[in-house]
């Protein structure tokens, strides 16, 4: 379908959304079918070994189901404080946080949202990422370097931004197609390594000595193989994808393109976070380590696909690129404090000419030797 405008272009994402995450079980199934193939690798027959894998396959992708719902439990149940770990954020108040947290809440009003969790990381990079898995439960993390860089405006486009990531449920995707993309690595990782046990004790020598069973097996390595490749590539694709639709949202919430694009042209070349796990940094609003990556692997399309696809879908104005000041070594809030409370604050000598303040009276010329209010006695 073309889109038109943003609500069309909201749609298309929306639907194209929702066809890559069909393809995850798809592949949890051909990833069934491998290790069902490896198991009945010791056949001599190949038509036996394929005949013998597909009676079974019903029982493996049962047992990855069942994995699969054990591990999405345990995320479900520490998801923000695995998060929290992983990237750490502190969750913050309106009385810590004043500017943040009433921009937040004035979106928040506007939709009739709950008011979500807010964290902040204490770190010069400028990024965000919206967490949690339903609308109720929802959090939104951002940087310290992002809200000292973005004016009130650009900050509040970000935050519309994560918003629309909660009321999409891009967390609960997200979350799906990594348990699914867990389990197929699970697999492969498991098929490596029985076959590395299997040769070294011997087995693989006992029970691979045919050509047809060493067939079997190889073909049910690949299937692993490319069903482990094309999940990280759904993904990865399913990531990019969101990202246009929550860009599309940050406008429908603020009404302002503009605004969206200068945060998005600030935080370009900035938003380098290299200590977070890959796997955490796909939730974020810019990842710019993608950027040595082949654009199937990468979990967010380039700064310049999405500001053109505002300027085009919604009318904005794109400023270019707009390279970061560097920021002199500030020292921090607690310590200014500090240093404010135990200094004697002196107030500097005005120049020879200048008038003095009023609580000093008329100034004195240097070398005069009479005082302003008459001669001294």
């Amino acid at each position: 379908m073309q889109a038109f405008g943003l609500r069309t272009h909201a749609w298309n994402t929306a639907w194209r959304s929702m066809l890559l995450l069909a393809g995850f079980p798809l592949l949890l199934a051909l990833t069934a079918l491998g290790l069902a193939l490896i198991i009945g690798a010791e056949q001599q027959d190949l038509g036996r070994a394929f005949r013998d894998a597909i009676r079974a396959l019903p029982w493996i992708y049962l047992v990855c189901c069942v994995v699969a719902l054990v591990w999405f439990a345990i995320a479900w149940a520490a998801h923000n404080r695995i998060l929290d770990w992983a990237t750490g954020a502190r969750p913050v108040t309106r009385q810590e946080e004043p500017r943040l947290w009433n921009l937040l809440e004035n979106l928040c009003i506007s939709r009739g949202m709950r008011m979500p969790r807010l964290a902040v990381i204490e770190t010069p990079a400028m990024n965000a990422y919206a967490s949690g898995l339903t609308r109720d439960k929802g959090a939104v993390t951002v940087t310290r370097g992002l809200m000292d860089n973005l004016d009130d405006r650009e900050l509040q486009a970000v935050l519309a931004h994560e918003l629309a990531h909660i009321r999409n449920g891009d967390a609960r995707l997200g979350l799906i197609a990594a348990v699914f993309v867990g389990i197929i690595s699970l697999g492969f990782d498991m098929m490596t390594r029985g076959r590395r046990a299997a040769r070294s004790g011997g087995t693989w020598r006992s029970h691979g000595s045919s050509r047809s069973g060493g067939l079997a097996a190889l073909i049910g390595v690949l299937v692993i193989a490319a069903a482990w490749l094309l999940s990280m590539v759904l993904r990865m694709a399913l990531s990019r994808n969101r990202e246009f639709l929550a860009d599309a949202g940050a406008v429908e919430l603020t009404s302002d393109p503009d605004a969206m694009i200068s945060a998005l042209r600030k935080v370009e070349g900035n938003a380098d976070m290299p200590e977070v796990s890959p796997q955490v940094r796909a939730l974020f609003l810019e990842d710019s380590t993608d950027n040595a990556l082949s654009s199937l692997m990468a979990t967010h399309p380039p700064i310049e696909q999405r500001v053109a696809m505002l300027v085009k879908m919604a009318g904005g104005r794109d400023p270019g690129r707009i390279e970061r000041a560097p920021q002199p070594t500030e020292t921090p809030a607690w310590a200014r404090q500090e240093a404010s409370d135990d200094t004697i604050q002196v107030a500097p000598r005005p120049a020879a000419g200048a008038a003095a303040p009023w609580w000093q009276g008329p100034a004195r010329s240097e070398g005069s030797g009479k005082s302003p209010w008459g001669p001294r006695g």
